[in-house]
């Protein structure tokens, strides 16, 4: 597969940000209210996420640079909940804003970090700054296609899909393992060897949305079980990355 890298992620980064500000842009009012991609989401609770997530990866990495350590959001995921549903209802201009200063404060504080860097310690999943890259990037690009302007997993490039196969595997249940056969491109296992095996052809867009719990756009999706056609598997939620606690 293909590994992203410390030196490449802040320019996926931009690419990224400069996606999800270009819909932003062509937004109306209206549009902000409408539903997005997400159950019981509109667009502006969407846009809160990423102004909430960029802001709370950016303070991770200033704090990491002082040698300090912070929680991901303040609140854990209940503080994140609340944040994101007083922002849904502000006004496009508000909106806009918000997310232009968060992008803006994220994509510095990557931009600015030396090899070292990179790999200091902070507190998401235990993790190092390289970690939090990446988280960005997974949050960046994907609810980019949860805006639901058209723009939907077919666009996500192959390095990002390729980290997704590796990031998702966690999605695997216990005992099974996935063979995922990507159009024309190598097969990659996932969970337990020797597990019980199904196999996902498809593209690889396609195959990369199913794991990340997105509607495949291409409709090109087949698994298989010993040769003979099965029902996708089951998977295992998303790897939470902010402790939930009721």
């Amino acid at each position: 597969m293909t590994h992203i890298t410390p030196e490449k992620l802040p320019e996926e980064l931009r690419r990224a940000a400069g996606v999800v500000a270009g819909i932003a842009a062509t937004f109306t009012a209206e549009d902000v209210k409408a539903a997005s991609e997400l159950p019981g989401w509109t667009r502006g609770h969407v846009l809160a996420h990423i102004c909430g997530i960029a802001n709370a990866m950016a303070r991770q990495v200033e704090f990491a640079a002082r040698g300090d350590s912070i929680e991901l959001y303040d609140g854990g995921f209940e503080g994140r909940t609340r944040a994101i549903e007083m922002a849904a209802g502000h006004t496009l201009e508000e909106h806009r804003a918000d997310l232009d200063a968060a992008l803006d404060r994220a994509l510095r504080a990557f931009g600015a970090l030396d090899g070292a860097g990179w790999q200091t310690p902070i507190s998401y999943r235990g993790g190092v700054v390289f970690d939090g890259g990446l988280a960005l990037w997974r949050e960046l690009v994907i609810h980019a296609s949860d805006l639901g302007t058209g723009r939907g997993p077919e666009t996500w490039s192959r390095p990002f899909c390729e980290h997704l196969f590796d990031f998702l595997s966690a999605r695997v249940p216990e005992g099974q393992r996935f063979v995922l056969q990507p159009l024309g491109l190598p097969a990659v296992s996932l969970g337990a060897p020797g597990g019980r095996t199904t196999v996902i052809n498809g593209m690889l867009t396609d195959i990369a949305a199913w794991l990340a719990g997105r509607t495949p756009t291409l409709g090109s999706l087949r698994a298989t079980a010993a040769a003979d056609g099965v029902d996708l598997p089951e998977l295992l939620p998303w790897p939470a990355g902010v402790p939930v606690t009721r």
